[in-house]
């Protein structure tokens, strides 16, 4: 929510993203990723065409197709094995951070 600005706008592309206000190049590209969250043996070069179309490039799709596996990795990994999860505050000042700083606080 912290680099979208906007925690109305997260919460009405949860809700319903094609009436949401975001934008039709991501909304193309997170139907896209609803597809490879729920049916990703069967996506082929045909779900690729809506994406270019909105202006998206193999190396985007790549990186979105990437965090969206590493993150079903991680909420299985954190289910799995009983890891407490962090209090909205505590959510809300990583994400602070990650869009002041980014993953590299190096």
């Amino acid at each position: 929510m912290e680099l979208l600005g906007s925690e109305q706008l997260v919460w009405g592309v949860l809700r319903d993203l094609e009436n949401s206000s975001l934008e039709e190049k991501e909304k193309a590209l997170f139907r896209f990723i609803g597809k490879v969250n729920h049916d990703s043996p069967r996506i082929t070069v045909d779900d690729m065409q809506p994406l270019y179309a909105a202006g998206w490039n193999d190396e985007a799709i790549y990186f979105a197709i990437t965090v969206c596996s590493l993150f079903n990795f991680y909420n299985r990994w954190i289910d799995a094995t009983g890891v407490h999860a962090l209090s909205d505050e505590a959510h809300r000042e990583g994400a602070k951070r990650m869009a002041i700083h980014g993953y590299d606080h190096g």
